[in-house]
């Protein structure tokens, strides 16, 4: 199922309150902060599509692929753009420290154990993971980010150009940064994947389709 919708322009930043101080004339403003946000940080009008424990923000030319069954739960979500996607995931967290560097190491493990190269290199959302993977179609290049959030950790996988060339990511990064999470209150097990489903209406519609990614 791909969504596509045209782009909102509206405040896609909120400021980091946290940040936020007292400054002396002539001081520089506080920096705003890109998302992943948590949505007790947001208030803007971003347009999002509602997918449960994740609003992905509409931007333009980017299409939202998910994997659902019939009654609506997503296994898997992709956003296209061009030649390149990001496919996203989202997992509970413990409340006082980030999951990422443990998780990233198991997937750097993970994948020299299957042959594939793998090294860590430093990116706008820290330490990243770049791999190359053997598939059918040939060597395939992944890029791995993850953010750590409150209770919640998002990992995301660039594949195509934008895995070996960050600076070319424009829409992907934009919809990675537009990104809320609504973790929930509900306690769960850490690394356990939050809930995501098809919002209402789409899952009436497709309510005897099968799991095949589905375009709307």
């Amino acid at each position: 199922m791909i969504f596509s919708r045209k782009r909102a322009d509206a405040g896609r930043h909120t400021r980091d309150e946290r940040a936020t101080e007292v400054l002396d004339e002539g001081a520089a403003a506080p920096a705003l902060v890109r998302g992943p946000y948590d949505i007790s940080e947001v208030d803007d009008e971003v347009e999002r599509l509602d997918l449960g424990s994740l609003h992905i923000p509409a931007v333009a030319e980017v299409e939202v692929r998910v994997q659902a069954d019939p009654q609506g739960v997503i296994q898997q979500v992709v956003l296209v753009h061009g030649d390149s996607a990001l496919q996203l995931g989202v997992f509970a967290a413990p409340r006082s420290e980030g999951i990422w560097d443990e998780v990233r190491e198991e997937i750097r493990q993970s994948l020299l154990r299957d042959g594939a190269s793998a090294q860590e290199v430093a990116g706008e959302y820290g330490t990243e993971l770049h791999a190359q993977v053997r598939t059918p179609d040939g060597p395939t290049n992944l890029r791995f980010v993850g953010v750590d959030g409150p209770r919640w950790m998002v990992r995301g996988v660039f594949q195509g150009p934008v895995a070996t060339d960050p600076a070319s990511s424009g829409p992907l990064a934009e919809c990675l940064e537009g990104l809320v999470v609504d973790r929930g209150q509900e306690a769960k097990p850490v690394r356990e994947p939050l809930p995501l489903r098809l919002p209402r209406e789409i899952a009436d519609q497709a309510g005897d389709a099968s799991t095949e990614p589905r375009q709307v």
